[in-house]
């Protein structure tokens, strides 16, 4: 699933994949996703795991590292 992750996470920030592979880095205080970047990977999880993570109800903390988000993902199916 964190390779996954990593791949959405790439395709939405328009980065390599390399970018991303320490899954306990903070991909936000990093400044490798911004806002809108964020909310098309949010719609790219939503499609690929069949979850669904309201915009209004996100928590930049709980989504912040692939490891976190791995789990939140996990929480959510």
């Amino acid at each position: 699933m964190n390779e996954k992750i990593q791949e959405l996470l790439a395709a939405a920030a328009g980065r390599d994949v390399a970018d991303f592979a320490d899954h306990d880095e903070n991909i936000f205080t990093s400044g490798k996703i911004d806002s809108m970047s964020t909310v098309q990977f949010l719609f790219s999880l939503q499609e690929e795991y069949g979850i669904q993570v309201p915009v209004s109800e996100f928590d930049r903390d709980q989504w912040s590292t692939i490891n976190l988000i791995a789990d939140r993902v996990k929480e959510l199916q």
